[in-house]
Formats: C-alpha cells, structure tokens, sequence
C-alpha cells in the first residue's frame, strides 16, 4: 500500500500521464497485490460526493450557457461602483463569488475580457481628456492592468474555497474525512460554507488592499475616468433576461437553499428544522441528492415550448441538454475523485493509516497553532509547483492519522491543508486562474511573485486563525 501510494504521488507530481490515468491504479493494483478485492476497489469511484461535484458542474454549465453568470457578475461590479479602485473591488466580489458555484477558470476566463476592455478605456478616457500624455497613459493601462490581472486570479482562488463545489480540493477533503473517520459526523454543504466564507470575507478586503496600495506602480485613486458606459455595454449587449435564465436563476438560488437547510440548523435553543426531515428516511438524503435533482430538473425544463430558444446560432428547448454535459463535465476529475478516496479506503484495509499515525507522534509535543500554521505554509507552497487537487489526495489522508497519533481531532489538521491548497498566489503554474492573467501581457512572473509571496503568508495566517476560532464551534 505504501509503495501504490508512493508511485501515485510520483506519476501525480511529474505528470508524466494524465492525472485521472494514475486514479485508475488502485483498480488494477490494489486486488493484484492483495490489498483489497475489486469489488470492493470500484465503488470508490462512485462515492456520492462525485455526484454532488457532478451536479454542481451542471448547474455552472447552465449559468454559462445561458450568459446569466456573465449578467450577475456585472451587475455587482455595477452595485459597487466603477471608479478604478472600486473597479477593482468589483471585479473581486463578482469573481469570487462566481468560483463559489463554477470553476474558477471559467470564472477568470469569462471576466478577463471585459477587465481587459475597462483598463484601455479608463486610460483612453484619461488621454482624451488632455490630462496625461501617451507615456502616462501606458503607465496607467500597466498599472491599473497588473492590478486587475492579480485581483481576478487571486479572487478566483479564493472564492473558490467558499462551497463544497467551488474547487476540487473540498470534496477530496470531505471524502476522505468520511472515509478515514465513519465514525464521525459528515461534513455538509451548509457546515463548510460557515467556515468559509468568513475567510473568503476577510481576505477579499485584504487582498484588495494590499494590490491597490502597494502593488499598484501608480496610486488609483489619481486616475480620472470610468468605466460606467462599457459595463453597461456589456450588459447591454446581452439583451433583456429571458426565460432561460429566470429558470436557471430559479433552479439555482431553490439549489442553495436546499443545500443550506437540508439538516436542523441549531441557534442554541433555537433550531430551524431541515427539510429532509419531511421524508420518511432524513439520512438517506445527501447534499449530492440535491445536485443531481437539480442537474436533471434543468434538462427536464423547456425554455420556451416548441419554439425553444436560439442560443450561439443554435436552436435550444430545454435549459440543459445531455450533449452539453456529456462534452463539457471535466470527467478526469472525477475519476480522480475516486482514486482518492480508493487510496483512503487502502490505507484502512492495510492498516497503513495506523503505522503512519505512529511515526508521527512526535507533532503531539507542538503546540497547535504551530502545527496548523506549518500545514498552511507547508500545502501552500507545494501547491506553487504541483496540481492543488493531486496534493490533497496525497497529503491528507496523512494528516489525517498524524492527528489521530496526536490525539487532536483530524479536521485540525486536514481543514487547513484543504483550504491552504487553493491558496498559492506566487506562480503561473500554481492554479489555472494565475496562468490565465499571465496571458494577458500585463502580469510579469516577478511581479506575481512579489505579490504571491507576501499573500501565501496572509493566507496561511488567515486559515490558521480561522481555523482555532471556528472549527470547534462548527464541527466538534
């Protein structure tokens, strides 16, 4: 099991094949060296977190399909306002909460363009206005540009920790929890987000300051100009809401509201009841029930009757079709989902779980924040170089059984390592959200790096302070 592990890890970090490739040993591997049978191997790869990842990527894929994504992130990028500081902020709010329920590269992708279009028009608009020659107003696009760039990656990255959904890293983590510890109470869709999203509050602000003060070249709030007209243009351009996307908004606020109120939400001696408990069975309804009723509402609901809808040059009559699911759903990750949590199931069938937890007991001496602040700082800069998702699949199960061996509850030491995945903010390569600014021209990899560095450290605080205050409250 430990040599499985071992070459798993390796074919992961070099990539010297596809990452859902090496998920796929265990099947093979596990039965041929005795570890456990295949039957028992295989329905790893259908864990009932895979289809809650599922479900959640086909509700993205009908706010994507039908633009309505698009319009809610410049509506909020309106409400905040759209002078350049503000801008930025705007850009910030709507990224990150996009990459709550899409992927963060989506997310990056689709406002790229359009922070793009708003950077040349703010140093346009300052040139014709006869305030700053053609030499200041490079420096304005370079500056206002890098600012921007950053923002949205790094606002990506990290509204993505806020839901279960947002990024890979979370269902590995809550896979592997219920695998490793039955025991133990499952983390919800509810749960997670009350842990989150205070972090994902704090370190928006944070970030948001620290590039308008002390990355940006050039003090944003000198620039004169705004980016009102070409917002509203874009959101012009998309035309007035149509049924689509009312059903697709529709389907996905009543998809976090059942997510949320699933199970009783207790406020003390107050408690909401949750609305699983209307059905005969409350425990046989999961988080990943919801995602796929949702998932294959959408592709039961007509757009607009028999006439349907014209969509990019293509007559649609449901919000959701199979073809685009079936072309879009990055299947990869869900195989190594499943890999993941087979490996977790190895490492309890062996016993390899206990002897690790033994080998490090030496961490029990430590004094916790320590240990939570070198996980944070240890996960953070590993992520800089290798696949966030294929570190924690690695690295948790790990974490784990030291905490065991330690005696502290294991969500002290695999929540931070979770979260600590998606924030590495010093290199194109660490996430796709990083590399897609760096396409822009405006990002040079020392100036990320600078950036990246100084952030890696206030995440990894953030994490670990969130972490001590709120995980007790939470989940013990």
């Amino acid at each position: 099991m430990l040599a499985v592990t071992a070459l798993m890890a390796i074919w992961w970090i070099g990539e010297g094949t596809s990452l859902a490739v090496t998920a796929l040993l265990p099947l093979v591997l596990f039965p041929v060296l005795g570890i456990l049978p295949s039957k028992l191997v295989a329905p790893n790869y259908g864990n009932h977190l895979i289809f809650l990842f599922l479900g959640g990527f086909m509700i993205a894929l009908a706010l994507e399909k039908w633009n309505f994504h698009k319009r809610l992130a410049l509506w909020i990028i309106l409400a905040i306002g759209t002078q350049p500081q503000r801008i930025v902020l705007g850009f910030m709010t709507a990224t990150a909460f996009m990459s709550m329920w899409i992927s963060n590269t989506a997310s990056t992708m689709m406002m790229l363009p359009v922070a793009m279009a708003v950077v040349r028009q703010i140093a346009l608009d300052a040139s014709l206005n006869g305030e700053k020659n053609d030499a200041t107003r490079q420096t304005i696009e370079s500056g206002l540009g890098l600012v921007l760039m950053l923002a949205l990656a790094y606002s990506a990255s990290i509204g993505g920790v806020g839901t279960l959904i947002g990024t890979a890293p979370n269902i590995v983590f809550a896979g592997f929890y219920k695998k490793l510890f039955p025991e133990n109470a499952e983390i919800t869709f509810f749960q997670w987000m009350v842990l989150a999203i205070p972090v994902v509050m704090v370190f928006i602000p944070l970030v948001w300051v620290y590039l308008c003060r002390f990355v940006s070249p050039i003090r944003l709030g000198s620039i004169s100009g705004g980016s009102h007209e070409i917002i509203q243009q874009e959101l012009d351009d998309l035309g007035a809401i149509n049924r689509a996307e009312k059903i697709v908004a529709m389907v996905f606020c009543l998809t976090a509201f059942l997510w949320i109120f699933r199970r009783p939400i207790s406020f003390g001696e107050f408690a909401i009841p949750g609305w699983s408990g209307l059905f005969g069975h409350p425990k046989f309804l999961h988080d990943s029930t919801v995602a796929m009723a949702m998932g294959i509402l959408l592709m039961l609901i007509p757009v607009n009757g028999a006439e349907g809808l014209v969509v990019n040059g293509k007559r649609e009559w449901f919000t959701l079709d199979w073809h685009t699911v079936q072309s879009k759903i990055p299947w990869g990750i869900l195989l190594l989902f499943g890999g993941g949590f087979a490996l977790a199931s190895g490492f309890g069938a062996t016993g390899l779980d206990k002897w690790i937890g033994d080998k490090l007991t030496g961490v029990a001496g430590w004094p916790l924040w320590m240990v939570v602040f070198t996980i944070c700082i240890s996960v953070t800069f590993l992520t800089e170089l290798t696949s966030n998702t294929a570190t924690t699949t690695m690295i948790l199960p790990i974490l784990g059984m030291a905490a065991v061996a330690a005696t502290i509850h294991p969500l002290f030491f695999m929540v931070p390592a979770t979260l600590s995945a998606s924030f590495a903010f010093m290199l194109p390569v660490a996430t796709p959200p990083n590399a897609i600014v760096f396409g822009s021209g405006w990002v040079s990899v020392p100036q990320m790096s600078r950036a990246g560095f100084v952030l890696n450290l206030v995440g990894a605080g953030i994490v670990t302070s969130a972490v001590l205050l709120l995980v007790s409250s939470l989940f013990l």
